[in-house]
């Protein structure tokens, strides 16, 4: 197994980094971010891909992304890398670890939804066991932070009535204050499928140079 990885980010918002800091607290091994790109959404990433991938060959790096409404990860693999799934892995920089979440990044943070009901102060009842079922996350989300008893967290996640805004003043804030306070790896992989798969590959990854 290797010793210390120092890994670099490539995500497409605030959120997404959050969570890959936290997953990689958890995962079991010694990971050491090193340089965040992106957070400028999937046009960036996708325009900057080459640079990433290149990169990639001489230093880790993690690219995460969302399915969003894509039916497959397929499609969104022939988008990035402008190949068929099959040249995939040929055309994939030797230390690029493309993480995609489905549909979206607030999937893998609902996957562990007893902490989530928690910390929203629900029940737990209200959030679906099966996550990865939901068509739009973010909005099942802020329909969840709605019926929360705590008014401060309302405001936070839920758009003010009437603002233009699609998430609330400080989504990102409250959210990553789950993550480092309540989110559990080891419970979340076991209602996301897709989440699992990027715990495997981060509990198993060595660098090649």
């Amino acid at each position: 197994m290797c010793n210390s990885i120092s890994i670099n980010l490539a995500v497409e918002d605030d959120l997404s980094e959050h969570f890959l800091r936290t997953l990689l607290d958890q995962c079991g091994r010694s990971y050491e971010v090193g340089a965040v790109f992106g957070k400028q959404g999937y046009g960036f990433l996708k325009n900057k891909l080459r640079g990433f991938n290149n990169a990639a060959n001489h230093q880790p790096y993690i690219l995460l992304t969302d399915l969003d409404r894509r039916p497959c990860a397929t499609e969104l693999i022939q988008d990035l890398f402008k190949c068929s799934v099959a040249d995939y892995p040929s055309r994939k920089g030797r230390n690029l670890l493309l993480f995609i979440a489905f549909r979206e990044v607030e999937t893998w943070l609902m996957a562990d939804r007893e902490a989530f009901a928690s910390f929203l102060r629900i029940r737990v009842q209200e959030i679906t066991s099966t996550p990865e079922l939901i068509p739009d996350p973010k909005e099942y989300l802020i329909g969840l932070a709605r019926k929360s008893k705590n008014r401060l967290i309302r405001e936070d996640i839920v758009p003010l009535d009437g603002s233009l805004a699609t998430k609330g003043p400080d989504y990102n804030g409250r959210l990553a204050e789950f993550l480092l306070s309540r989110w559990r790896m080891q419970v979340a992989v076991q209602n996301s499928p897709s989440l699992s798969r990027a715990v495997h590959v981060l509990q198993n990854f060595c660098p090649r140079y």
